[in-house]
């Protein structure tokens, strides 16, 4: 298990690198200049070139990207020289000094995502903290309806194989997969947040935390949640369903399910222990990559519900060429990614012991 970790770790380790390195040369390669998105109307020219020399944009392509690796690395190095980019400023780094050596000191600290453009020298890492977790909790909101609803609905496809009720599930499921997300969150918003608002007090556009009336206070308005839950929820919904009723159909054929009904156990005995916990090796694959991307941020429909979410940050940040938010997203994306495919893993071993970490 610790050999696997370990080998898994080092594999991770090795795709965020090349990750890093992809965005970097990409956007290095974009027309603009980022000491000019900086200063937005602001053409003096001396003030240009301090900006260029405080960020490193007045250096070669190569040393701007080993500056970024140094600091996003936890075990830095710096220079003593006030005048070079790496030099340990207050308030720039949270670091721990580990040892000097010469004219450069090595410390541990937090990856460092540098600022913002567009946010007036915001931090990435505080635009990040605060979109990610609405982020997470509409993810989360939307995975547990879509394992939820897409289990219990696949197990009964599956006992009502060829049935009406079968067909009916599985023509709405491949409905629910076939339309793509933004055009129902523009129906759903229409709908039941416009058409139906004084039955259902559902709004078209909000977030997790809004202003109250007054404008001062920031409040949690749950129910701002519902229909961007339910609409991301919807495509993963109708994979689990699919997956479930094929994936719990096989499984019925087995031996020791033969074995459990000459026995004379109930059905639902053996669906509860013995047949879902075999079937739910794809479902755990499925949900795990939806999961991931839901997190990578529902690009449209927090867009379309004004959710301040990481999709909505990357959108605007996309509009203003804000490409240290863009950056910081992407690599916090795939780190999730990374940490998702190594849990899922571990479930996997959990569910099916004859399966081995190798």
């Amino acid at each position: 298990m610790i050999n696997y970790l370990l080998n898994k770790i080092f594999y991770a380790l090795l795709t965020l690198i090349g990750v890093i390195t992809v965005i970097f040369f990409l956007f290095s390669v974009l027309p603009g200049d980022p000491a000019q998105m900086m200063m937005g109307q602001n053409d003096d020219s001396k003030q240009l070139a301090i900006v260029k020399k405080k960020y490193g944009f007045d250096k070669p392509v190569t040393t701007q990207y080993l500056y970024y690796l140094n600091d996003l690395s936890p075990i830095s190095f710096h220079s003593n020289n006030s005048e070079d980019y790496t030099f340990l400023s207050k308030g720039k780094y949270n670091e721990a000094s580990l040892f000097s050596l010469g004219n450069t000191t090595t410390v541990l600290k937090k990856p460092y995502l540098r600022e913002s453009f567009a946010k007036q020298g915001k931090r990435v890492s505080q635009v990040l903290s605060e979109t990610l977790p609405n982020t997470f909790v509409l993810a989360v909101s939307a995975i547990f309806i879509a394992i939820v609803l897409g289990i219990l609905l696949g197990i009964v496809s599956a006992l009502y194989k060829d049935k009406w009720l079968d067909k009916t599930i599985q023509i709405l499921s491949t409905f629910g997969m076939s339309i793509p997300s933004f055009f129902s969150a523009i129906l759903f918003a229409w709908f039941f947040g416009y058409l139906l608002h004084e039955y259902t007090n559902l709004e078209m556009t909000g977030s997790l935390y809004e202003l109250d009336d007054f404008g001062e206070d920031m409040h949690i308005k749950w129910k701002n949640l519902i229909l961007p839950a339910i609409v991301l929820g919807i495509r993963p919904l109708a994979v689990v369903i699919q997956l479930m009723r094929n994936s719990l159909l096989e499984v019925f054929n087995q031996d020791y399910i033969r074995t459990a009904r000459a026995k004379g156990l109930s059905e639902f005995q053996i669906i509860k222990k013995h047949a879902v916990k075999n079937a739910l090796n794809p479902v755990v694959t499925a949900i795990s990559g939806w999961f991931a991307s839901m997190l990578a941020g529902a690009v449209f429909v927090e867009y379309i519900f004004g959710w301040n979410g990481l999709g909505k940050e990357i959108v605007n940040a996309l509009n203003t060429l804000d490409l240290p938010v863009i950056m910081g997203s992407v690599l916090v994306i795939a780190t999730l990614f990374v940490m998702i495919n190594i849990l899922v893993d571990l479930i996997y071993v959990w569910l099916d012991p004859k399966v081995k970490l190798e």
